[in-house]
């Protein structure tokens, strides 16, 4: 191989690597519109695996890998791809959040691993500061981001409380552990302590990711997602200096911009900084159940043949949809409804809350797969000034972020911005008990006068609902 054929190839390789980065750049772009969110997704995972494939062919070229190791790089290919692909096909739209958390733990924890394993054959003393300091932020950010997002699974899927879980020394075991990683990372990074307290440092910070999440009560997992998210993409551009690789650079830089804008809006969504968020105590969890001030009154439940009446004489109806939908999965039968509904002349058009469901676009994500058109999704600010002029709201399985409770001060969702469905001229809420959110206090929507609760299985109702209309525009 001459010193000319060298100098094609990696020319070619770094125009290939170029494409990867700018196709994730234009994916990005695309999923700023659910219309193209689609085609974005496609055109990143194009570029990924166009990234990959690049990899591999270097390493190969290089002579880096060979014989057994190229088996086992083969084998990881395989393994990872074949997981992955059968997780995305098996999952749940109930789980997605959960499983958002675990792809979000094995990135930092690849990352993290990456620095680590970098460090092992060549030692750190004395190295220059471009080597250690992006190790040092790699293994701290990504193992915070590995084990809280462990947690954050854990709490969404139900096997860690969602309530804040907190017990005596917490902060104090989470300062000392702060004060070891960062004083470690800091010894590191000046290029003395070498691998062995670079292992310390990561054991601290695999506590404190532990100890930062158990604290924060499930109403805010959808901006602790988006956080870890932000992290997961930190901890890979790290992970791409201490390769010295652009693409990982590219792409973590990208998921870790991204992230945090995300996180910025969902706490402003919630009316709430990211430091309150982080502090904990929001959500208390369903275990808790508050009479929220103001929350008295009697509860006026209707029948199906009531609410599907009501539907289908109506001029509007908005639909507020939320984790009940989801965990009913009843998105499809919620669209047949509303179809049916717009076939008898009735104007359609759901109202989508940042943080409803328990991820961001958790309802965007469900309503995209039952195919509803882009247009008649509407988010907080375009659908509060309607309310007042909708006939019909129809409300299912959402339950804090459209409490009237959030108005007044004093009490767990004081503040938190909501969709203002009270305003609306009726209610029907499907919802199979008086249960409260994970605020954990009462809905005081569900008192108003106007309001009437369906007490039904999310997607048993709206089949029934469905019947019903059908029947009364027939």
């Amino acid at each position: 191989m001459t010193a000319g054929d060298l100098s094609g190839f990696d020319s070619a390789v770094a125009l290939l690597y170029l494409a990867a980065a700018v196709s994730f750049v234009l994916g990005l772009h695309l999923m700023n519109s659910p219309a193209g969110a689609r085609k974005g997704n496609r055109l990143s995972a194009a570029g990924m695996a166009l990234a990959i494939a690049l990899t591999v062919v270097v390493l190969v070229h290089d002579d880096v890998i060979t014989g057994t190791g190229a088996g086992v790089l083969a084998a990881g290919l395989v393994v990872g791809g074949v997981g992955g692909l059968i997780s995305a096909r098996r999952v749940q739209m109930t789980d997605m959040p959960q499983l958002v958390s675990l792809f979000n733990a094995v990135g930092g924890g690849a990352a993290a691993l990456i620095a680590i394993g970098d460090a092992l054959p060549h030692p750190l003393r004395d190295a220059p500061v471009r080597t250690t300091i992006p190790t040092v932020l790699d293994v701290l950010i990504g193992a915070i981001t590995f084990s809280g997002s462990l947690i954050a699974a854990g709490k969404l899927a139900g096997k860690v409380s969602g309530s804040p879980i907190l017990f005596p020394g917490n902060r104090v075991l989470s300062v000392l552990l702060a004060l070891v990683a960062l004083g470690g990372g800091g010894v590191v990074a000046g290029g003395n302590g070498g691998v062995p307290l670079l292992l310390v440092v990561t054991a601290a910070a695999l506590g404190i990711g532990v100890l930062i999440t158990l604290p924060i009560g499930g109403a805010d997992m959808p901006v602790v997602i988006s956080l870890l998210n932000a992290f997961t993409g930190t901890a890979v551009a790290m992970a791409g200096f201490v390769l010295d690789s652009t693409p990982l650079i590219v792409a973590g830089a990208l998921v870790g911009a991204a992230g945090t804008i995300l996180t910025l809006l969902m706490a402003e969504a919630m009316n709430r900084s990211v430091l309150g968020i982080m502090k904990g105590g929001f959500g208390v969890g369903d275990e808790a159940h508050v009479a929220a001030e103001g929350a008295g009154g009697a509860v006026r439940s209707t029948s199906v043949d009531d609410a599907a009446l009501q539907l289908a004489y109506a001029r509007s109806v908005v639909v507020v949809p939320g984790y009940g939908l989801a965990a009913a999965q009843a998105q499809h039968e919620l669209v047949e409804l509303c179809q049916a509904l717009e076939a008898h002349g009735v104007e359609v058009s759901y109202g989508i809350h940042p943080v409803a469901g328990r991820m961001p676009g958790h309802m965007n994500v469900l309503l995209a797969e039952a195919n509803v058109p882009y247009t008649q999704l509407r988010d907080l600010e375009e659908i509060n000034p309607e309310f007042p002029r909708t006939d019909v709201v129809l409300v299912v399985g959402a339950n804090d972020v459209t409490n009237p409770a959030a108005r007044r001060p004093g009490n767990p969702v004081s503040g938190m911005p909501i969709l203002d469905v009270d305003k609306a001229r009726s209610i029907i809420v499907i919802k199979r008990s008086m249960a409260s959110g994970y605020a954990g206090i009462d809905n005081e929507l569900y008192t108003d006068p106007k309001t009437a609760m369906l007490f039904a299985d999310a997607k048993a109702g709206l089949k029934q609902l469905h019947t019903g209309v059908q029947a009364y525009v027939s």
